[in-house]
């Protein structure tokens, strides 16, 4: 899988649970910096 793939994948089953970008973070210990990272497939870290 890829940054992209993985990306489009996170976003979407955290739109599906109704979280924000600040929640999901909250819930990981990570910051929504970190969680939007992700999203837009430029980190996997």
């Amino acid at each position: 899988m890829n940054k992209e793939r993985l990306g489009n994948f996170i976003s979407g089953e955290r739109r599906n649970l109704g979280l924000t970008q600040r929640d999901l973070a909250a819930a990981l210990h990570v910051t929504d910096k970190a969680v939007s990272k992700w999203e837009r497939g430029l980190s996997y870290t």
